[in-house]
């Protein structure tokens, strides 16, 4: 009896081992597609403390601690260090935050975007009695062009450039921002570029300072359509300090925009909860770069889901057109992004396992009818074999035959449901046996 169980025990497994394994090879084969864990923390490039970068990366902590992720603020020296980290396959900078104008895609084509977050206006500041209105009239001038190797002065440059304004036909000056106030007051310098929010220290020093004036960039148009990255803002007349009257008339003005940029193998998790904190922060109405109202943007323009430098990420454009994901909506964001790497995995093999276990059955009632078609086989071969005209001797051996099969089919385990065709087997070697019996009797 027990070996008669183990037999059809043996037989459920054997009929059992072709689902499993297409179930094992459709884990395996959803394994190679499925992401990693999320790591637990990522590391951001901004600049220097009290920056806007910096503040803005202050903020995205909260929101990503609020979901069990830390980020890393890494301070910097700005845009230009940035972008060297981010492109360094050695360096742990996931993320960054990028000046527009200072790169793109071809510069870095293992970098996608998040979106554009805030403008970052050119403040283009001159001294002396002559108005200026075009970058062509600085042909001859001192300029200001901020530091050596800064966004700032390969901003300033490439507009200079397009303008005709080289260092053959100017003089550029490589200068720390801070000191712009008193080079321009002490005439050390003509003019100066500066790429700083609104309500930077060195940005209201220059405005109140007698001697400086804001450049009023007439041909703003024609830059924003000769290079895309560029935005055309206006000043208002008295926006900056009403009782002042600063400006004292509307002052068109240039802007570039801030990007924040990831890279592309950048867990996907990681990047959507990266865009659900930018939307946060820079969907607020008139949130200015720091934190503050800001007084160069519309309610609500920002954060901008197009990049005309880097293409934007998948993940994060998913996120900006349909929000979280879906468990992230209802779950923790840690058991949300379980559940979709248990999803993808059980996926196929659900798919495989479902019509597999549909025709189990009919598998597992083959192989058993299949033992008790083989002896009926082998008994339809011995039956064959004896003609009426037998001999002696070949009805003898015909009877051992018989004899062997219906030993073999005494021990033959088959399941209870099968039990009627064994007994139907058993009654049909009885009646080959009369058959034989009756045709030794007559060649006697």
């Amino acid at each position: 009896m027990r070996g008669k169980f183990s037999s059809v025990f043996r037989e459920l497994i054997l009929t059992a081992g072709l689902p499993l394994a297409l179930v094992l090879a459709g884990f395996w084969l959803a394994a190679q597609y499925v992401a990693p864990a999320p790591p637990k923390s990522l590391v951001v490039a901004t600049a220097t403390k009290g920056s806007p970068y910096y503040e803005v990366a202050q903020r995205y902590r909260s929101a990503l601690a609020a979901n069990g992720v830390t980020l890393e603020v890494l301070e910097t020296r700005g845009s230009m260090e940035n972008l060297q980290l981010i492109g360094d396959p050695r360096s742990p900078v996931a993320a960054a935050f990028l000046q527009g104008g200072i790169a793109n895609t071809k510069d870095l084509p293992d970098v996608r975007s998040i979106g554009r977050l805030f403008h970052e206006p050119v403040w283009i500041f001159y001294q002396g009695a002559e108005k200026l209105e075009r970058l062509t009239a600085l042909t001859g001038k001192r300029v200001l062009i901020g530091p050596a190797g800064s966004a700032t002065a390969v901003l300033a440059q490439r507009l200079l450039a397009a303008s005709g304004v080289t260092r053959d036909t100017a003089t550029l000056i490589n200068m720390e921002l801070p000191d712009y106030v008193e080079t321009l007051d002490t005439d050390k310098a003509d003019a100066g570029f500066l790429v700083l929010a609104p309500e930077a220290r060195t940005i209201r020093r220059l405005f109140a300072s007698p001697k400086v004036r804001l450049m009023n960039v007439v041909q703003a148009d024609a830059y924003v359509q000769r290079f895309p990255f560029l935005s055309r803002l206006e000043l208002k007349q008295g926006v900056v300090d009403l009782a002042r009257d600063i400006p004292s008339a509307d002052t068109q003005m240039l802007a570039t925009t801030a990007a924040l940029v990831v890279r592309k193998d950048l867990h996907p998790a990681l990047t959507n909860l990266l865009t659900e904190a930018v939307i946060s922060v820079h969907g607020q109405p008139a949130v200015g770069a720091g934190g503050e109202t800001g007084i160069l943007q519309r309610a609500g323009a920002f954060p901008i889901a197009d990049d005309q430098e880097f293409p934007l990420s998948p993940d994060a454009q998913r996120v900006y057109r349909s929000g979280p994901p879906f468990l992230q909506r209802y779950l923790p964001f840690w058991l949300a992004t379980l559940a979709d790497r248990l999803f993808i995995l059980l996926l196929p093999a659900v798919g495989i396992l479902i019509p597999v276990l549909r025709f189990a059955p009919a598998l597992y009632t083959w192989r058993i009818r299949r033992r008790i078609v083989t002896w009926y086989r082998e008994l339809k071969r011995v039956e064959a074999s004896v003609g009426d005209q037998a001999s002696s001797t070949q009805i003898a051996a015909a009877m051992d035959e018989i004899d062997r099969i219906e030993d073999a089919v005494n021990r033959l385990p088959v399941p209870i449901g099968f039990a009627n065709q064994l007994y139907d087997l058993r009654g049909h070697i009885d009646v080959v046996r009369r058959r034989l019996t009756v045709i030794r009797s007559a060649a006697a």
